[in-house]
């Protein structure tokens, strides 16, 4: 992260979309689906002003983080830059739903 500022990370489940804000600026969210059993992050979106900073990788670690805290969830990975941030971070591929073999 290149700024100082803090970073406030929060889940709005209403929305269905965790948010990542510097001072008072959002600056990415990630967007989910949640069936009560696995969560489908849909979308990874960081504002094109604050492109470049880390701020995508920073709110899918945040979000998959709090997911592996609450411990009943399994994540599939729609959005291409989750599934790519997973590939980045095999550590934690615990919490991908496996798929089923044919």
């Amino acid at each position: 992260m290149s700024s100082s500022t803090a970073l406030t990370f929060t889940r709005e489940a209403d929305a269905s979309r965790y948010t990542l804000h510097r001072g008072d600026d959002l600056v990415s969210v990630l967007d989910y689906r949640d069936d009560g059993r696995t969560v489908a992050m849909t979308r990874a979106y960081t504002v094109p002003t604050f492109r470049g900073h880390g701020y995508a990788g920073e709110v899918v670690d945040r979000a998959v983080a709090d997911l592996e805290k609450q411990g009943d969830r399994q994540v599939i990975p729609v959005c291409w830059y989750v599934a790519d941030w997973f590939a980045a971070h095999p550590e934690r591929a615990g919490i991908l739903q496996q798929r089923a073999r044919a």
